[in-house]
Order: C-alpha cells, then structure tokens, then sequence
C-alpha cells in the first residue's frame, strides 16, 4: 500500500513540471500510462496534460552510466576526436623534427676541438717541494692558470720511470714515475684534480723504444723466453773492440745504428741513442705488451696520448743498406747522408697505429669520455705521408698528426705564413680537423726566433684559424730561450726551450723555493711573468685571454670557413664566415714592416667601413677602420667585424680559396647548427 501511494505521489510530481535527476528510473510514468490504456474510453481524450521530463544535464560526480549517455553525443564525441589526433600530429612531429635535427645537426666538437691545447714540460713548469725539478703536484697546484686561459685540455711530457740522459724519452717502466715527478699516488691526485675542474688530460707515449735499462732489454739480451726477440738483433763482427754493423743504417744523432752488446754477442737496433733499443714492432707480443700499457693509463684516467716518433716503428726485414743523397762520399756518418727508405713509414706501420686506435675506443663508449690519439711523426715528413696519419675515410686512425710547420719556419712573412697554413688545409682530407702550433719541447721559442715583436700577431693567427691551436708553456706570456751560456757543461740544444715557467719576480721566477734549479731561469723573468702581466691591461696574457675567449664563445672562429683574400712580404689577410651569419670577422696580421693594404680594390663586396673587434695593441679596440686604407704596423692583428652581402665561399672568383674543416651553416631562427647548407 506503500509504495503505491509513492508512485501516485512520483505521478503528481510529474504531471506538475518537477524534473527526475537521473538517480531513480520514472517508473509511475510508464505504469501510469500502461494503466491509462487500459482503463480510459477510447472515444474520449484524456483531459490530464502530462509534461515531458527535461533532459539530464551534465553535473559534477555524475555516475559511469550518466556519463555515457552523453559521450556518444556529436557534441562532445568530436572535439574528443579531434584533440585526440591532435596530440597523435603533434607527437610524431615532435618526433620527426627531433629526428630530422639530429641527422641534419654537424656532429658536435668534441673536448680536444674546442679550446687550445696547453703542453707542459713539466720538469720545467712547477716544483713543489723545493728540490729544483718541476712536479706532478706543482702541475695540480697551477690549474687555475690554465683555466684563466679559457683551455680544456693539459698535455703532459713524458714523465715516466727512465734515466736522466736521455730526458725522459727512454723509458725504464711504462707503469711507473720517475721519482723526479712524485708518485703514482700524485699522479691520480692531479688526474681527479683535473677531471673536477673540467679538464682534460693527455700525456705522451713513446712506444718505439725503451731504455737499455728496462727489464724487458735486460731478459732479451740474456735469450728468456719470449722477451728473446722483444727487441731487433742481427749478428754483427766485433773484433778488438771495432764493430762491423749488418749495413750503413744510422742513428737520428749520427753514427751506425747498431750498438754491439757483449751479453748477448750481437748487435741491437737503435733508431736514436744508444741507450734507447728498438722494439720489435713485428712481434706480436711487443703490440699486445704496448696495448696494455695503454690500457693500463686509461684506467688511470688519462683522457688521451699523444704518440712520439711514430714512423719509426718498423724496419725492413731485408737490412739493405740505405741510398746515399750524394753517392761519391766513402763513409756516411749524418742522419741527413742517406734516405731512409727502409727505416721509416714502413708498410705495416699505420696498422699498428689503428690497433692503437682501436684500443682506445674501448674506453671512449661512455659520453664525454672519447679518448684522444694524436699523432708525432717526429722530423715533419712530406705533408703527403703526414696526412696519412689521419687515417682512411672508412678506417680512423689519429684524431690529427701535430703540425709543426710553422715552428719549422726559418723566414717569417706574410705570404709564408699563407703558405705553410694553405698546404695544411688543402691536403687534410674532408671532414678532418686541423692543429696549429708555434713551438714546442724541442724547437727553439717563438721570440728566440724571430723577436718579441710578433708574439702577439702569431697568437692572433693560431687562435683564429680553423682548428685546434696548442700552446707550449710561456707562449701566453712571450717566454724566450735562455742562453746557452748560462747552461754549465754539456748539454742538447733543445734544453734551451725548456727553462723555468715564469711565474712572479720573487726568487727563481716564482718557479721553485729551493736554492737551485734544474736548468737557470730567464734573466728577463723580473719584468715578463705572469704575475705582472695579469695587472697589464695591453700584456700578451691578456691578449691571449681574449683571443681564447672569442674562439671558445664565437661560432665564425670554432665553424666557420676559412678565406684567403691577400698575403704578401708583410701581411696576411683572411676571413671567417658562416653560413646563416651575415657578419664576418677579417683578420689582418702584419709579419714584417708597417704596412697599409687597400681592402677595398679587391672588389669583393667589403663595405666601406669595419669595426675592429680585437687588436694586438688594443689601443684601437672598438674603433672603426676604412677598408680602403688598413694600417699595421709591424708584428700587429686585427680582427674587424663586419656584414658581407655575399660570403667569400659563395663566390666563384673563392671557390678554390675557401676551406672549411667541419661545415656547418647557423639558424638563427631556431638557433641551432645544421649542416643541410
């Protein structure tokens, strides 16, 4: 009786316009109209207006089943279809054009491209405990010096286990330091001190000869075990005390090239000193034996190697004796007496170099930690056979060769400097990255060789050519070769490049707190140091700070195109450009006397006016030059901005005048590299 009385009630609700919310089925309606069929005249009307019920709007907390008697509804079906494929287009878009970046993007430079490499002796650079020798710790305790200097990269000198003669190059244990240098325990103290500041760290290897000290010679010479022919012997006539060699092969330093050895009753093999024996290189057990010295240094941490004396490493079976240059004299004794063709850049040799490569790429897999391999022909070779040390389009081998040209240059002139730069970069295979240096452990200083004058101007040039530039320690400074007279005794000329790093007026130029140094500092130390030219607003410290800085930070000098526009007796004038970029640096570098060269008469579209954006003197810094009439004055660079209507590289007159090392062109839209040009 109850719930009859609730329907009628439901009824009356009904019939007065109330609205059902959707919670409880209308059930009164349909049985009120079921019962109205049945019971109503069907000759007379119904007379009772029953209103039908409003729609059920939408409502916060509305149940699954609500809810769908509106998701079907055009209404809301399509915009939901809409926004859903919407997201779809707007997903693989994003996805395509990540895609479509990555492939068209140049490959990024990697840590050995971008900056300058700075390589110390480290004898020379900083002594920590006050014995007179430069050491790993004095090395950690000026890192902050080469992080003012805008680098990345530190290349370390020879420093392992090896007698005092030969300087360092003949190595008594690969895994050890020499005791002059610290201890293995300093030695990973200053590789995480580098890798926590952000840099790198290169060190050299010379796997082409040991000491005469090294336990491997000692069991070679005695015939043990596999050590037995870890080193080149041949029989030889050795009576009272003269010695017949097996042909007239002769050392780097002059004289035959075999050394007799009582122990063994033979001769040994020795390209350089005689206390510095060959390996083997065509025993296999000689290349797994370097193969783990290398890895045992990557594992160190070591971030790459340098690799001295290369072409050495193989020698002609045959032992042929060598052509004589002039055939009329009767005894040879100078290395530049005979071609050697069969004691250098022997077939064989770059397969041993990629078996070096490809160890190191073993520890290269993790990002940011590719391992750098560079190569030291030693005596540059004839830029053909240098560039091979690239290795092949499909086969890598070094990242790049050093090139010591230009510390091999003997006249400086603008058209020289062209020269020797243009034969670098036109002979580089495609796609490979250059290096530039102006001095080194053994070549006589910048400023010994032609004067302090041009310090700056070759800075400036190293700096703004494509590439990677290297710094001897001192080069930032302007550092000389000490005196030959102030060495007591004897001694190698190339001692004379390797004095005391500069570092202050105080005693020993700051260098070291002991009463007496290896080698003498420079007697100009009081006036060119560090200290002093920090406080020099126009010092060659600050120049070079500057020069670093704009490469680190300015695409046209780390990507842009290289374009040769004039050289002649005094000045070089060239221009970086890139793709995407309307303005352009042109660099003029004068290398003889004052001098002023019409920019404007070689018709290719300069403007009348340019802004100097750097110079060697700074005086003229941010001032505006006529490209009709640039003056220099002697040993002085100028890096002017300015827009170019039509690049160089774009020009027909250019085309055979313009290199480029990594092409890239420059969205300034996006804001991002691309190499689809």
């Amino acid at each position: 009786m109850h719930k009859d009385e609730s329907k009628k009630d439901s009824v009356r609700m009904n019939t007065k316009g109330h609205t059902n919310n959707g919670f409880v089925q209308n059930e009164a309606v349909t049985e009120r109209e079921t019962d109205g069929s049945n019971q109503a005249d069907p000759l007379k009307t119904s007379t009772i207006d029953i209103q039908e019920p409003d729609p059920i709007k939408p409502y916060a907390g509305m149940p699954k089943e609500v809810l769908l008697l509106y998701s079907s509804q055009a209404r809301y079906k399509v915009p939901r279809e809409i926004l859903f494929w919407l997201i779809v287009v707007s997903v693989v878009v994003l996805i395509s054009s990540t895609i479509a970046i990555i492939i068209l993007s140049p490959k990024c430079l990697d840590w050995w491209q971008v900056s300058p490499i700075y390589q110390i002796y480290p004898r020379s650079f900083k002594d920590s405990n006050q014995d007179g020798n430069g050491d790993l710790k004095g090395i950690q305790e000026k890192l902050d010096h080469i992080i003012n200097l805008n680098i990345k990269s530190v290349w370390i000198t020879s420093f392992y286990k090896s007698s005092i003669k030969d300087f360092r190059y003949g190595v008594e244990d690969f895994r050890e330091i020499d005791p002059i240098f610290g201890t293995m325990r300093e030695f990973e103290n200053l590789v995480a001190a580098i890798h926590d500041k952000g840099l790198k760290l290169i060190m050299d290897f010379i796997p082409n000869h040991t000491s005469d000290k090294h336990i491997w010679f000692q069991l070679s010479r005695n015939r043990t075990g596999k050590y037995t022919d870890y080193y080149i012997w041949h029989n030889c006539t050795h009576i009272n005390g003269i010695t017949t060699p097996p042909n007239n092969w002769l050392s780097v330093y002059g004289n035959s090239s075999w050394q007799y050895d009582e122990v063994r009753n033979q001769c040994y093999f020795h390209q350089f000193m005689k206390e510095q024996p060959d390996l083997n290189f065509r025993n296999t057990d000689v290349q797994e034996e370097i193969k783990e010295i290398i890895q045992f240094w990557l594992a160190k941490g070591v971030d790459g190697f340098s690799f001295d004396a290369v072409k050495f490493l193989l020698e002609a079976t045959h032992l042929r004796n060598e052509p004589q240059v002039q055939k009329n004299l009767d005894i040879v004794t100078n290395y530049s007496e005979l071609y050697h063709d069969y004691t250098t850049t022997q077939v064989g040799m770059h397969d041993i170099l990629r078996s070096f490569r490809q160890t190191m790429d073993q520890y290269s897999t993790e990002p940011g930690r590719y391992r750098f391999m560079g190569t030291d022909p030693s005596d540059q070779e004839g830029i053909e056979e240098t560039m091979m040390y690239y290795g092949k389009p499909f086969v890598q081998e070094a990242d790049f060769p050093f090139n010591y040209y230009l510390t091999e240059m003997n006249t400086l002139s603008g058209t020289k400097v062209f020269e020797v730069v243009a034969s670098w970069m036109k002979n580089m295979p495609e796609g490979k990255w250059p290096n530039w240096m102006i001095g080194g452990p053994d070549t006589t200083r910048l400023t010994s060789r032609f004067g302090k004058d041009y310090v700056n101007v070759m800075n400036m040039l190293v700096l703004t050519l494509p590439g990677t530039p290297i710094t001897y320690y001192g080069e930032e400074i302007g550092m000389e070769d000490i005196l030959a007279t102030s060495i007591t005794g004897s001694y190698d000329t190339s001692l004379l490049s390797k004095s005391p790093m500069q570092w202050d007026n105080s005693s020993n130029a700051g260098f070291s707190k002991g009463n007496q140094t290896w080698l003498p500092t420079n007697t100009d130390y009081q006036v060119l140091n560090v200290d002093v030219q920090k406080n020099q607003a126009t010092s060659p410290l600050k120049l070079y700070q500057e020069l670093s800085s704009l490469r680190l930070t300015d695409l046209l000098l780390s990507r842009g195109w290289l374009c040769y526009i004039w050289d002649d007796a005094n000045v070089l004038v060239y221009m970086r450009e890139l793709d995407g970029l309307d303005r352009v640096f042109t660099i003029v570098l004068n290398f003889g006397e004052t001098t002023e060269v019409n920019l404007q008469g070689l018709s290719i579209g300069l403007p009348e006016k340019a802004s100097i954006k750097l110079s060697t003197t700074f005086t003229n810094q941010g001032q505006t030059v006529a490209t009709a009439a640039v003056r220099t004055e002697k040993g002085e660079g100028l890096i002017l901005e300015h827009r170019m209507p039509t690049l160089l590289h774009h020009q027909e007159a250019f085309k055979d005048k313009c290199l480029v090392s990594s092409k890239a062109c420059y969205s300034s839209f996006l804001n991002i590299l691309y190499n689809s040009c």
